[in-house]
């Protein structure tokens, strides 16, 4: 068949539809939208191959976080099916299923045996069996989708120079997050307070990428066309930081770069520190204290971070390290196993970053 290589299997629309386990209808309507484009044979008859079935795969995955079949036509228009990106959403979809179903069988068993030995269920047991029996979590998905977006390859296109100068400045968001975005030679650049710049591309007037990273930052205008705040794309957030003075900004920077270069840890650092680990082991993360991108990422991970510290034993030593990219950088020893663990705070006292990872 012309354009087909050799090897290349095509299937009927009824055979496609059998395999995959949708309906013919289903089919037509995702043609309908423009999210498949089948090929035909001399009698119009529909043929599906491997693109087709690796974009049907694309479709039925972004369907499964609850977007429309407008805004996956949307996501996915102009776009070639990145396979690479479209098996990680499928594994991180089923690998959240099978935590959330594992934390509410062990609920149920609790539960259960309570119930024989005929003790009653509180209201506190009640609502816990609800929350985490409850397979559907919207939020989540809305972050998933987003990542998902987020890391699809952008175009960069040529923008009017002059535009740039209207998003240099300082922005934070509500939480204390500093950025600085600056405009040198014709180009773009942006950094969180502390850390380095990286140049921006822009994908549209108002829309910027980074190549080093899946990170987009797009500049919001008033009704006056004065811009006012930025939002920083990234992990399947969208963190808006409204305009600040640039002066205030760079002296927070300035407290940061002396810290960085004295070597300082900042004030109570070992303290919040203990308190963080300590949450974590309880498995209860106080996302409160935290930036909203930070808490959405440890609301996902603190099952893992929590076997991580049972498995480490009693906590024995926190000794300052160093800081680096405005993280204060702590060795912490356990009973059984060492680890190094970063922690950086906004100016306005919540945390903004954390990692940890094994020392050997």
């Amino acid at each position: 068949m012309p354009g087909c290589t050799q090897d290349e299997v095509l299937i009927t629309a009824l055979e496609c539809a059998e395999r995959i386990g949708i309906t013919i209808r289903a089919l037509r309507l995702y043609e309908q939208h423009g999210l498949i484009s089948p090929r035909r044979t001399s009698k119009q008859w529909r043929l599906y191959g491997r693109n087709e079935m690796a974009r049907l795969n694309e479709i039925l995955a972004l369907k499964t976080l609850g977007l429309s079949l407008r805004d996956i036509a949307k996501l996915l228009r102009k776009q070639p099916t990145d396979l690479v990106q479209m098996l990680a959403l499928q594994r991180d979809g089923l690998e959240d299923t099978r935590r959330r179903a594992e934390r509410g069988l062990q609920v149920i068993e609790a539960l259960q045996s309570k119930v024989r030995s005929g003790a009653v269920a509180s209201i506190d047991d009640l609502t816990t069996l609800a929350r985490e029996t409850k397979m559907t979590e919207p939020s989540k998905d809305i972050r998933a989708w987003r990542q998902y977006e987020q890391m699809r390859p952008r175009t960069e296109i040529a923008v009017d120079a002059a535009l740039l100068a209207d998003y240099a400045g300082a922005y934070a968001t509500e939480d204390g997050t500093i950025s600085v975005v600056s405009d040198r030679d014709g180009k773009l650049f942006y950094r969180i307070v502390g850390q380095a710049d990286i140049e921006i591309f822009p994908e549209s007037s108002r829309r910027f990428f980074m190549k080093a990273l899946p990170v987009q930052i797009s500049f919001e205008r008033d009704a006056n066309g004065q811009v006012t705040s930025l939002v920083h794309h990234q992990n399947g957030c969208e963190d808006r930081a409204e305009k600040m003075d640039l002066s205030q900004a760079l002296r927070v920077e300035q407290e940061v770069t002396k810290r960085m270069q004295d070597q300082k840890p900042m004030p109570d650092g070992d303290r919040i520190l203990r308190r963080v680990i300590g949450e974590h082991l309880r498995g209860e993360p106080d996302t409160g204290s935290m930036s909203p991108s930070l808490a959405a990422l440890v609301e996902e991970q603190k099952d893992i971070i929590q076997d991580e510290l049972e498995k480490a034993g009693a906590l024995t030593r926190v000794a300052f390290k160093g800081v680096s990219q405005g993280l204060d950088i702590y060795e912490v020893e356990f009973e059984k196993t060492k680890m190094e663990w970063g922690i950086a705070l906004t100016f306005r006292g919540k945390i903004s970053h954390l990692y940890l990872r094994p020392t050997f």
